[in-house]
């Protein structure tokens, strides 16, 4: 099939007998060119099927209007809900939204790094792989002042604008719940801990069990991706033994539903026999019977955020130097996977140490 032409705004101004300057302001409905002349100018564009060339644009006024962003999977729900929340915020601010996904591959991480700087994005958003442990490939949008921020899965040693979730609080808090209902023997299913999240959900884990001077047992330790195939494997060690555990504390939603179905095909009831705690409070944690405790990180308030510093920094709200770092709270929301015997509804503890009750 033959490629149709691709017309320029030189060709309309050819077509029409006008100068480029011309059609260019009428194009952008220039308050100093004429109506005649935007009409005529609307109608050339719609006989010639001229499209507008941002790129070429930002190249001659440095202004894109496009914000992007780098993320691990988009299908994760967590991220899905952020990406969703950032692009309705920066619609607000009239800046359109480029996203593209690692799959986790520090390699393609890279890529795209190098892929957004070179489409001319005016402002970088990250979620990092799980194994990116070294950051130089994002010093090209530092050196050029791009705004630059990171988000959930941020740099430790990386001077940049982050804006993560408590998860120390996260991981303490559903381990002393865990504690408090008289488990002992809780197994701790998490990611690689080159990533700051699980490093940090692991941190909290240990010192809740530090806090009730309960040993930690290596062999109930695990970290890897955490996937539904992972996991399984994970569930055939533990409920294999004749000593078996007596909570779980999953990483992640995906990990705690299958620890939830694993266990039930080992013949375990839950919570009586084992108790199962997940984290990011997916919607498929409340649907599965039983339903899950899980943490709630508010991911819509998380991109939010993300947005509002993005703008702020291209706006020059922020102070030439200064460094953002910002921590999102998150809530322990207690289901019947660990004992509630409340009806129709969850006890929520919140990382501000607020107690309260809310239906699920």
């Amino acid at each position: 099939m033959k490629k149709r032409p691709e017309y320029t705004i030189k060709d309309i101004a050819a077509e029409l007998g006008l100068s480029i300057s011309s059609v260019s302001r009428a194009l952008n409905d220039h308050p100093h060119q004429s109506e005649e002349t935007k009409r005529r100018v609307r109608e050339a564009v719609e006989k010639l099927n001229y499209r507008h060339n941002a790129l070429a644009a930002s190249l001659r006024n440095s202004k894109s209007n496009t914000i992007g962003l780098i993320v691990p999977k988009i299908s994760m729900y967590f991220i899905s809900s952020v990406v969703t929340a950032v692009q309705n915020k920066l619609q607000e601010f009239d800046y359109n939204l480029m996203v593209c996904q690692s799959n986790d591959s520090v390699m393609l991480e890279k890529e795209l790094v190098n892929a957004m700087y070179a489409a001319r994005v005016e402002g970088l958003i990250v979620s990092t792989t799980l194994h990116t442990e070294d950051f130089s490939h994002f010093d090209v949008f530092k050196n050029a002042n791009t705004p630059l921020v990171f988000f959930d899965r941020v740099p430790l040693n990386y001077e940049v604008h982050k804006l993560q979730g408590d998860d120390f609080q996260g991981g303490y808090r559903t381990t002393l719940h865990l504690l408090e209902q008289g488990c002992r023997q809780i197994a701790h299913i998490g990611g690689p801990l080159t990533c700051s999240i699980y490093r940090d959900r692991f941190s909290g884990y240990l010192q809740a069990m530090k806090e009730y001077d309960t040993p930690v047992d290596e062999r109930l330790l695990f970290f890897h991706e955490l996937t539904k195939e992972n996991t399984l494997q994970d569930c055939n060690a533990l409920f294999s033994n004749v000593s078996l555990p007596d909570a779980v504390f999953a990483c992640n939603d995906t990990a705690a539903i299958t620890v939830v179905q694993s266990a039930k095909q080992f013949g375990l009831h839950i919570p009586s026999d084992l108790k199962v705690a997940g984290y990011s409070n997916d919607p498929r944690s409340e649907i599965i019977d039983p339903d899950i405790t899980s943490v709630e990180q508010y991911p819509h308030l998380v991109g939010e955020r993300a947005a509002v510093l993005m703008m702020d920094l291209i706006h020059g709200q922020i102070t030439p130097g200064e460094i953002v770092s910002s921590t999102t709270p998150v809530d322990l929301i207690i289901r019947k996977s660990t004992g509630l015997q409340i009806k129709e509804e969850s006890l929520l503890f919140s990382s501000r140490n607020e107690p309260a009750i809310r239906g699920n």
